[in-house]
């Protein structure tokens, strides 16, 4: 039986106990036949710290939902992706169709929170 790849992904966060984190990070544990491992750090991290988050992954998951509680440390995430030529997917606010205005030109794609889109964006983009 061939061994499935283990996709390495960075997915925004606001720290711990992030319920939309959570119920992303969930989704994708739900996900058959798909293997992956999050390289993000919840909590307070500076621009060195999420560097190295970062720096060893194959795409960039933002969590818009997330933008408007913490709109530095988001665009923090994103700039770094694009200045590491990180594939960037954005993830629509549970429930809403629209992202923010600041992040949707610099996204690869932008998707819903449908499990098997997820993972097939993903796949895409890597």
């Amino acid at each position: 039986m061939e061994e499935l790849p283990i996709y390495k992904l960075f997915i925004s966060h606001n720290g711990k106990g992030d319920e939309e984190y959570l119920n992303f990070f969930h989704r994708l544990l739900e996900a058959p036949d798909f293997n992956w491992e999050d390289y993000g750090v919840p909590g307070e991290n500076d621009t060195n710290q999420l560097e190295e988050q970062i720096k060893p992954v194959q795409l960039v998951i933002i969590l818009s939902g997330l933008y408007n509680r913490r709109p530095k440390l988001i665009q923090k995430q994103v700039e770094i992706s694009h200045e590491m030529n990180k594939p960037l997917i954005l993830i629509r606010p549970y429930g809403m169709e629209e992202v923010p205005t600041q992040l949707e030109p610099l996204a690869n794609d932008i998707i819903g929170w449908n499990r098997v889109c997820i993972v097939e964006t993903i796949l895409e983009n890597i």
